[in-house]
């Protein structure tokens, strides 16, 4: 089995250099198309891979063909490569905002998978979400299991809404977590640590805590309470947490990015109708 990747950029270069590591494929059954044949050369000396400068020939080689190109480009990426995809093919997508239906359609193919991703990918600890069409049978089903395993955790769902509202929630949710975490350090060094001291102290306790809530099987409103005590620093610091709207800023925020994906996806079902 073969499997070729249409638009080479940082999240499918992540997905292959995973599934070579996890040895779900070899380097020499993989091909990447790319705009430029700079770019092309330097990966295929780096991951010893297929590349091209042609989707119509990578859309050829792989029995799996991965979309990863930028929404805004994928009408006319699907005008150049409808007419190359086989029926036995299998169509899995990461690219955000475009529904099963404007692939299909577009496409003009029936067997298509809708991933949503996130950027801890890059090192093997992402959250994928995805849903698969009827005509994906079960063995196919397995190996896009297995393809997105070697770059973390995935969740398979039967409802394409839900991987709308992962866009919103995991999809988006690293940059939450980076906002949350520069915004700790920049408080450390407000108090007078080195930023270097900060970081660490900032990341190792935001790792450790949310190992800890993973493995603790607490809901965390019990485990905020663990460290609270009454009158203490924690409670004070929670006051005015809540007192600026931390909960509710941020519910608004994933439920806006939510929005956001939904008025995406419809705009490009109309670009593509």
């Amino acid at each position: 089995m073969k499997i070729s990747f249409i638009g080479t950029g940082t999240m499918a270069t992540a997905m292959i250099k995973s599934i070579i590591d996890a040895g779900i494929f070899a380097p020499s059954d993989i091909m990447g198309s790319f705009h430029r044949e700079k770019k092309a050369l330097e990966v295929r000396d780096t991951l010893h891979i297929n590349t091209t400068i042609s989707n119509s020939e990578a859309v050829k080689f792989g029995d799996i063909v991965v979309l990863s190109v930028k929404p805004q480009i994928f009408e006319s990426v699907a005008n150049e490569i409808k007419d190359y995809i086989r029926d036995s093919q299998l169509i899995i997508s990461i690219m955000a905002g475009i529904d099963v239906e404007t692939l299909q359609r577009n496409l003009l193919h029936k067997k298509v998978v809708r991933c949503m991703p996130n950027t801890p990918a890059q090192i093997r600890q992402g959250m994928t979400v995805w849903t698969a069409t009827k005509e994906v049978e079960d063995t196919e089903k397995n190996i896009v299991k297995q393809i997105l395993s070697s770059m973390g955790s995935e969740m398979y769902v039967e409802d394409e809404v839900y991987v709308d509202m992962a866009t919103a929630l995991s999809g988006t949710g690293p940059a939450y977590v980076f906002l949350f975490l520069e915004s700790l350090v920049n408080a450390g060094v407000h108090l007078g640590f080195s930023r270097r001291d900060a970081m660490e102290l900032v990341y190792k306790t935001t790792l450790g805590s949310v190992l800890f809530a993973m493995q603790s099987g607490k809901h965390t409103a019990e485990l905020r309470d663990m460290v609270t005590s009454p009158g203490g620093t924690t409670a004070d610091a929670l006051y005015e947490l809540e007192k600026g709207g931390f909960r509710t800023v941020l519910e608004k925020a994933v439920y806006s990015a939510y929005k956001r994906t939904l008025y995406l996806k419809e705009l490009n079902k109309k670009k593509g109708g």
